[in-house]
This record gives structure tokens, sequence and C-alpha cells, in this order.
């Protein structure tokens, strides 16, 4: 049998597919500079002789003391050139901005217009209540229906809007109240909305999630997504938001749009054209749906940001544990070749390069038997199996297991030494940095991940003798605005202590101008929300950003995974040569223009 030369069939197939898929993605480019040179042409109209266009000033119905800022004017003008051309959006202005407020204008801009809803806000949980509080504080004449609570309530709820007995003009709502039963997915199914705004759009970034689905099925004339994170992981997470907004125009390309934002070239070589090639395309196809405006454009007066990243040596016996750690999960991943451990495998790695205390070392089996058999002396335990208590302690971290010896007599004496406390490479390093920073006046904010690294930070703060706050997930809403009161009128505390994760909405620590983040987060979207607790209007200082990084850790990884997240942001909103600006600048110029801001 003779050897066959030339194509095989496979090839010949990927070629037909690829072909087919760039066919479908040149379609929808072309539609979208359609869309694009027809907004343009709208908004050129505006700076025109001919006064064809509209240049729309604040809302008069919203708060006579509270002034749109010019950014925050245009912003409006886009959304009522989206409106006005049966467009929906996704505005995308980085963090701090004031993206709820320009929300809540175009609000009271359609309600001056005659439409006065019933427009849906679905949001975070977290951001609920300052929703509220800021179109209350804003705009209100807009009366707002709280769709929240439990199952009772909402069904109560229910019956009310489909009795016609509350008036509203604006229902608000979580995104886990807005799906969380059949009958509530029913109500907003059902429901004639005009409107529907989806605050932290990114949290739809996965078409494929149950959640996405859900929403996808909410009766709105039109959408809107705020999100100051457009872009966190990849191209296909864009496209996702982008189908979206507009289904109708992405519903049918939606599997060839997924295979081409989605799909790697194999060879090296190939990767760096492939990727601007997608960029490029991404640009195209997002260009006339999203406004996206970073600080150092539109806040000329905003102090600069000096990021810096110190690589820290651990301390010796850190470093061999954490090598020890390494070595032992590099043996278990070799020979069980167990992907799906590597989750638990990376997390391990974390701990150990931020803190020794964030394992169980120090506490040997043989320690936690002896334990485990004083603590029948406690009258709390008198009556326990020791074997049982020895269960519930191997599973505690060191730090854990010296907060139990502080509480219990009987095991005090197994309490670990302030040295074993601060021995971390980190903990030497914020010593120095500390020390400086409170002897040219400065103050701090602090930030870790993991509520144990804050609780041995404060550790570390109290033996330096330094004042400090601490504000984690678990402080009451209530309670974090006292802090924060507290904290930007005492002068006197040199640090705010705050968890990542919390570090988020409503919170504003410009008293502050020195950001640490004594862990960094694998989204880096989740640190540079961090530091705009301090980077943000109403900063008169220079703020310096620290990253602390483990030298030969897993952290050198992150750091440059996260790194190149941000950097295929930055590739998408950039400038190409010849244009005007960031993505879609040429629009925003415009209307920049023409309401001579």
């Amino acid at each position: 049998m003779c050897k066959t030369n030339g194509l095989s069939e496979d090839i010949i197939w990927n070629c037909k597919t690829l072909l087919r898929e760039r066919v479908v993605v040149m379609k929808l480019m072309n539609k979208c500079e359609e869309i694009s040179n027809r907004l343009t042409k709208q908004v050129t109209k505006i700076t025109g002789d001919s006064g064809g266009g509209w240049n729309i000033e604040q809302p008069s119905i919203l708060n006579k003391s509270m002034e749109l800022k010019p950014y925050q004017k245009i912003g409006l003008n886009w959304l009522a050139l989206l409106y006005k051309h049966s467009l929906n959006g996704i505005l995308a202005d980085e963090m701090g901005l004031g993206k709820t407020i320009q929300a809540i204008a175009f609000l009271a801009y359609l309600y001056q217009e005659g439409d006065v809803g019933p427009h849906l806000i679905v949001v975070p949980a977290s951001t609920i209540d300052n929703w509220i509080r800021e179109i209350n504080l804003w705009c209100p004449d807009l009366q707002i229906l709280f769709y929240y609570g439990s199952q009772d309530d909402r069904k109560h709820l229910r019956m009310d809007i489909h009795n016609n007995v509350v008036d509203f003009n604006v229902i608000v709502t979580t995104y886990n109240s807005a799906i969380s039963s059949a009958e509530d997915r029913s109500l907003f199914r059902r429901m004639k909305l005009h409107y529907a705004i989806f605050d932290e759009g990114h949290m739809l970034k996965n078409m494929g999630s149950v959640r996405y689905q859900h929403l996808m099925t909410i009766n709105a004339q039109y959408r809107l997504l705020l999100t100051g994170t457009p872009v966190q992981n990849n191209l296909l997470e864009l496209m996702s938001l982008l189908n979206f907004v507009m289904p109708h125009m992405f519903s049918s390309s939606t599997s060839e749009v997924r295979r081409m934002f989605s799909s790697k070239p194999k060879a090296a070589e190939e990767h760096s054209i492939y990727e601007k090639e997608r960029i490029t395309h991404a640009k195209q196809i997002m260009k006339p749906f999203i406004l996206r405006r970073v600080k150092e454009e539109v806040l000329k007066q905003l102090p600069p940001k000096k990021d810096i990243i110190e690589l820290c040596e651990m301390s010796e016996k850190q470093e061999q544990l954490y090598q020890d750690l390494f070595n032992y999960f590099k043996r278990s991943i070799d020979s069980q070749e167990k992907s799906s451990e590597m989750g638990n495998v990376m997390m391990q790695l974390r701990k150990m390069a931020n803190h020794p205390l964030l394992h169980r070392q120090y506490y040997t089996p043989e320690k936690l038997k002896e334990m485990s058999k004083l603590m029948l002396k406690e009258p709390t335990h008198c009556e326990a199996n020791p074997d049982l208590i020895f269960e519930d302690m191997s599973v505690m971290t060191d730090y854990e297991l010296h907060l139990l010896c502080k509480q219990y007599a009987n095991i005090s004496d197994f309490k670990l030494e302030m040295d074993l406390i601060l021995d971390s490479g980190k903990f030497r390093m914020l010593g120095h940095m500390l020390s400086d920073f409170k002897e040219k006046g400065d103050r701090v904010v602090l930030f870790s991940q993991f509520t144990m690294m804050l609780d041995i930070l404060e550790v570390f703060l109290k033996q330096q003798q330094f004042r400090y706050l601490r504000l984690d997930g678990k402080t009451q809403i209530s309670d974090r605005i006292h802090l924060i009161d507290e904290f930007n009128s005492d002068m006197g505390i040199f640090v705010f202590l705050l968890s990542t994760k919390a570090g988020g909405l409503g919170i504003n620590l410009t008293s502050a101008n020195v950001v640490i983040l004594h862990d960094i987060d694998c989204n880096p979207y989740n640190d540079k929300q961090a530091e705009d607790r301090c980077h943000r209007v109403g900063q008169t200082r220079e703020v310096t950003v620290i990253r602390l990084i483990s030298k030969g850790t897993i952290e050198e990884s992150m750091l440059k995974i996260s790194q190149q997240k941000l950097k295929l942001e930055q590739d998408m909103t950039a400038a190409d040569a010849g244009e005007e600006g960031a993505i879609p600048a040429d629009i925003a110029t415009l209307l920049k223009a023409s309401l001579k801001l």
C-alpha cells in the first residue's frame, strides 16, 4: 500500500471550520463598525452648525446640592446616545469614578423624558445598601422597591407587584434574589421592564454558567452593565459580557465567537501575531458598546501613584518549611497525577510563603495527644473523648492551637513563644518599612486576604506598639462607617488593617497615603480595588502601593500572571496608531467637545 501525500482530511476540515469562524467574526466586526460610524455621525452633529444633535445637561430632578463631574456628564450623554439608537452597553469606567452615580443620573434623564419605568437594578448583596442610599441622595424623586429578604418576604412583594398595590420606578434586588427560585425568575421573566442595570457586571463573564442563563431570561427592553474590570482573564469573558448586553446581535454567532476567542495557537512563535489579531478583532467588536475611562485620564488633579514590588527573603526556618512542603507536593503530584489537587496545593504554598503559622508544624501529633488529655481537666471538657479532642486539634493551624492554649489554663504551657509568632520574612520587611513611614508622618492601609493572617498581624502591630484599627468581612456595615470615620479623624491611628475582599465598596481611606498588600490576590483586580481605597477622589498626597512578594515562592509566579492579565486590559483599551485615544475614545472625545468640558 503506497503512502498518501498531500493534505489530510482533518487539516481540510479544520481549515473550513477556521474560515467559517473568521467569516462570522468579520461580519460581526463590519456590523459593529457601521454602528460606530452611525454614533460618531450623530455626535458630530452636536458640534456642527446644523445643531442636529443634543446636549444633555444634569437632569433637573437630581439633588440640587450635588453636581456631576465633567467626565460623568460625558458618561450620561454616552448612555443617552446608546438609548436614542436602541443599543445596550457596558459602562466600564475604572473603580472609583462613580458608575453608580452616572447610572442614577441616566435613570433621572429617562424619567424627565417620560420613561418612568419600571426599571430593574441587580447588584451584589454587599452593595445593595449603598445603591439605595445613593438613589435617595441623588434622585429622591425615583421611588424604589426593595426586592430582598426571605422567601416569604419576596412572596408578599410579588403579590403586591401583581396586584399593583405598590408604586415604584425602580426595583433594586440582588443577583441571588432575582433568580434563586422559580417564582423569582418567573416574576422578572413576565414583568415588562424598560431598563435592567447589572452592577459588578463582570459576574456575568461566564456564558456557560447557570446564573448567566437565568439572568438572560429577564424581560427588559434595554440592558446596561456596570463593571470596573471588563477584561479579567481573557477575551472570551469580554465576549460573554457583550453577548449578554446585545443578545440579538451576538447570539447567532456565539459558538464561533467562543471558539475564536478561546482557542490558542499551538506554536509559540505564532502566539504574538495571533494575540494581536484577536485583540484587534475584539476592540473592533466592542467599540460601540463600551465606555472605559481610567482615573489618570479624567482626574488630572489626582496625585500620582507609585507602585513598588518588594521581594522578601523568607526567614531561615520558613524557607526550609516551604521547600519541604514544595517537595512533598511535587512527589505527590508526580506519583498520582491528580491535577484537581493543584488548587489546594497552590493555596497551601501561598500560606507557607506568607507565614508558617498558617500551617501546623510546631504542634506535633505527640504534643496534641498530650494536650487532648490535659483538656479533660477543663470543666467544659471533663466528659469529652480525648480521641475526638485530638481529632479536632489535628485539623487546626499552629496559630489556632496557640489561641486555644491561651484560652485554656491546663494547656497554657504549650503557647508559642513570641519569636515564633513573628518569624516570617515579610514581618522583617514590615518592621523596617513601618518604622520609616511612621517617622515620615505617613499613614498606612495594610491588606491581607487571610483573616488569620490579620490576626497574626495584630500581634505584630501590638508588639511594635503601633495604633491600628481592623475591618474584615465579619465587620457589620454600621461598624464599618464608624471605623472609617475614626481612622480619618484620628491622625494618631497609624495603620488600618483590612481583608482584601472586604476592602471594596464604600470604604474611603484617603487620609492614608501608603497601601501595603501583605499578600497578593490571584485576581489583580481585587488588589486594584483595594488600593483604590486610598488612591481616589479626595486624596491630597502621592500614594505609594507596595506589594510584598516572598522570594523564590509561588507568589512570584502569581505576580507574573497578574501582570499579564493587566497587560491584556491595557492592550484592549490602549489607542492604536492613528486613533485619537482609548476605545471608544472617538465618541467620548466628540462628546467632550460638544459639552465644552
